[in-house]
Order: C-alpha cells, then sequence, then structure tokens
C-alpha cells in the first residue's frame, strides 16, 4: 500500500516555487527536542524556516550549505517560531536517516529549481 497523496496536474506542481538557499545561521529550537531554526539566504531575502533535522544534523553542519526550498508555502508556527517556507529532505520509512536535498555544484542562492 502507498502513502502517496495522489496524482497532480502540472499546473498543480508549476504553482510550487522551488529555490536554492544557503543556511546562514542554525540554532536548536528552545521549545522543541527535534527542531532546528534556521537563517536562510534566498538572494534577493533572507527568511527564517523551522525544521525537524535535530538529531540528524547539529546546527554547525548545517551553515553554508545550499539546500532546496519551497519559497511560497505560507508561514506557519512550530512550537511559537514561525517558519516561511519548507526545506526539502528525503528520508527512509523509519526516518533513521535524513538526507538533504542540495544541488549538485555551486549555484548562487535564489536559483530556480524545475
Amino acid at each position: 500500500m502507498s502513502d502517496s497523496p495522489g496524482m497532480i496536474t502540472f499546473d498543480d506542481f508549476s504553482k510550487l516555487d522551488l529555490r536554492v538557499a544557503r543556511v546562514l545561521e542554525a540554532r536548536d529550537h528552545p521549545d522543541a527536542d527535534r527542531l532546528l531554526i534556521l537563517q536562510i539566504d534566498l538572494g534577493t531575502e533572507q527568511r527564517q524556516l523551522v525544521a525537524g533535522l535535530k538529531g540528524y544534523y547539529s546546527p554547525d553542519d548545517l551553515v553554508g550549505k545550499n539546500v532546496v526550498v519551497v519559497k511560497n508555502l505560507k508561514p506557519r508556527k512550530m512550537r511559537g517560531e514561525e517558519s516561511q517556507g519548507m526545506l526539502l529532505a528525503a528520508s527512509d520509512e523509519e526516518k533513521s536517516q535524513v538526507i538533504l536535498v542540495t544541488p549538485s555544484a555551486e549555484i548562487a542562492p535564489g536559483a530556480r529549481v524545475s
């Protein structure tokens, strides 16, 4: 049995604004065991993301790394901190590992992913 949400149209997919972002700062969330708070550079602006990466990455592992984010996701509060996008990562079913989606070569923050 698959846990996928079902088929979407190309028009649905084209609504996503996927961008390369550089992690400028990372720190532990003060009120959550699994969350990190990231400050990212999207080329034309900086934003804050809250990501469930604690236990897989230390804050120092993330600083300077290029990652792929969903730029146009509606902001939401996560344990009192606003997350202004979503970082993309892959994980196995047991979540024994979480692998960040990153560009394979250096590219400027803000580059569109398609």
